[in-house]
């Protein structure tokens, strides 16, 4: 494109006038038998040429202004005067350096438009004409200035007179062509350029918008070189565009992904399109991460293949979220179930467990009959806990939302867990919090018994006397929460077990429901809270609930549920 705009301005015709003028120079000197008397006119002659060449060939770089363009007409001028003059010395009419005007005319079509051009011509013509016309008179010996003597002279001379219409008539005919292709290629040049500049906006804007955007983009040519790799390849793949570009792909990821490389070179060898595609790669830092590729295979006009487009993304959250709502899929399908379990059982399950109790009153049962009366009797009410605890699970759902003020509802839980039978003496409680009064938004029963359930597993995990269950209130105002943690000095939660701790029915102790933390992670879906749970073995287990404060606008409070499990 750019070369395009620069031929067509008229550089071409520089060499081109210079050449012809060495050319009639050297002619002039080797024939005529008194080169000296054309030394002078060919020599300024000459110094004009090149001032011309070199302004016209500078001219974006010469600021055109007044000066500039009045030393341009100048020039011209002083051209027509000295071919004037090599005309009139080498025979008028007869002199073969008569085309030299031609050259001023094309040169003038250069700087000026179709209008400045036939001005030029006229110049030209006029210079001719007096230079025959005075060539003539002066040689008959009777020369005047009348009009008269101008008739008389041509019309003697018809030779002449012909002669000098036909070059009248060359002179304005190559104004005219010079002319009209010098603004019809000055026109094309704007439009070239205009189209250059808006060609090479939208390349900028595209490239722009290819590296931009948030999945990884990157381009093979057909030997599967890399031609395209932008940003978000980089974050994703771990390496940076520098170091791979223009470097065979094989070659580029077989360390880390060659897994890659084979899929783009099949498709590549292949020529189909693969729209979705899910591969494993190992990252910077050697984990493993999943990608979801799409390839597409670039064809020119003819069917030619000329390389391969990949388009892929970082899964790794994606699948994250799938397990997540797998997970929220089952804990809807046990609540559901515990529902209907819990009302066909409970009843039945209190008439028994009543009987029993009225025979072991009234029966004198002694030995191994008092030992399974009473076994009967404790079971049925472990039975009927887990029974609540259902209801309790399978209530959870669609909560109302409050003002609730967090630092109370925490004191009250406290006071319940100190009552609870998970709770001795041997266990220290102490609550910290960094304002005394703390309002979010929520439920205030479904709270205290995300937070009771909490308590409880804190307590069962230390058991032993000497545990501390710290419990801390801290105000982060960027993201709008209070942010309650709950820390256990216990053994900790093996890393084969946390992700599952939030499971229905998993329970790593003996007596254990399983429901306890299901229950919480179910009033977190419910409320809308964010629960992560961070463990060391042999240091202890802390988990973090993140209450939205009351009064924050939704917009600036992004409440998501994040229930992560994380090991240190």
């Amino acid at each position: 494109m750019k070369n395009n705009v620069k031929n067509s301005d008229g550089s071409w015709f520089l060499p081109f006038r210079l050449a012809t003028f060495t050319v009639l120079l050297i002619l002039a000197i080797s024939r005529f038998r008194d080169p000296y008397l054309l030394q002078f006119p060919f020599i300024t002659y000459a110094i004009l040429t090149l001032f011309f060449v070199l302004a016209f060939a500078f001219r974006a770089k010469i600021k055109i202004h007044r000066l500039t363009g009045f030393l341009i007409a100048l020039q011209f001028m002083a051209e027509l005067a000295f071919e004037s003059g090599v005309i009139y010395k080498t025979g008028g009419v007869y002199s073969p350096f008569s085309a030299l005007f031609i050259l001023t005319i094309v040169s003038a079509a250069l700087w000026y438009g179709l209008s400045g051009t036939l001005l030029v011509a006229s110049s030209a013509s006029v210079c001719y004409a007096f230079i025959v016309w005075f060539k003539l008179a002066a040689g008959g010996g009777e020369f005047s200035w009348s009009l008269s003597q101008v008739r008389d002279v041509f019309s003697t001379n018809e030779t002449e007179f012909y002669s000098v219409l036909l070059h009248l008539f060359i002179f304005y005919l190559v104004a005219f062509i010079s002319g009209y292709l010098a603004e019809r290629f000055q026109t094309q040049r704007r439009q070239l350029e205009s189209t250059f500049l808006a060609l090479r906006q939208a390349r900028l804007e595209t490239d722009e918008i290819l590296r931009q955007i948030s999945s990884g983009l990157l381009t093979i040519d057909n030997r599967g070189v890399v031609v395209y790799f932008n940003r978000s390849a980089e974050a994703t793949l771990g390496y940076a565009e520098r170091d791979i570009r223009g470097i065979p792909c094989r070659d580029a990821f077989a360390e880390r992904m060659p897994a890659l490389a084979h899929c783009l070179m099949s498709g590549l060898a292949t020529g189909y399109d693969h729209p979705r595609r899910e591969l494993e790669v190992t990252g910077i830092d050697g984990r493993v991460i999943p990608l979801g590729l799409s390839t597409s295979v670039m064809t020119s006009d003819d069917g030619e293949l000329k390389g391969l487009i990949a388009i892929f993304s970082n899964l790794t959250d994606a699948k994250e979220m799938e397990i997540k709502i797998r997970a929220a899929d089952r804990l809807a399908a046990v609540g559901e179930l515990s529902a209907s379990i819990a009302h066909e059982i409970r009843n039945p399950l209190a008439s028994i467990s009543g009987s029993v109790e009225v025979l072991q009153r009234e029966l004198q049962v002694e030995g191994e009959n008092e030992r399974l009366m009473d076994l009967v009797v404790k079971e049925s009410h472990r039975l009927s806990e887990i029974l609540t605890q259902f209801l309790i699970y399978a209530r959870i759902d669609r909560p109302s939302y409050d003002k609730v003020e967090l630092c109370h509802v925490v004191n009250e839980t406290l006071q319940i867990m100190r009552h609870h039978g998970s709770f001795h003496s041997g266990i220290e409680l102490d609550f910290v919090a960094d304002e005394s009064i703390v309002y979010v938004l929520g439920n205030a029963d479904m709270f205290k018994q995300l937070l009771l359930n909490l308590f409880v597993n804190g307590c069962e995990a230390l058991g032993k006397p000497g545990g501390e269950l710290r419990i801390q209130l801290a105000m982060n105002q960027n993201s709008g929460n209070a942010e309650l943690y709950v820390q256990d000095n216990g053994p900790g939660i093996p890393a084969d077990e946390i992700a599952r701790i939030f499971e229905p029915f998993y329970s790593s102790k003996k007596s254990g429901t399983g429901l306890g933390l299901s229950i919480v992670h179910r009033i977190a879906v419910s409320l809308k809270l964010s629960v992560s749970v961070d463990s060391q073995q042999g240091e202890g287990t802390t988990f973090l609930v993140e209450f939205p404060l009351y009064g924050i606008p939704a917009a600036s409070n992004d409440r998501h549920v994040t229930s992560k499990a994380v090991t240190a």
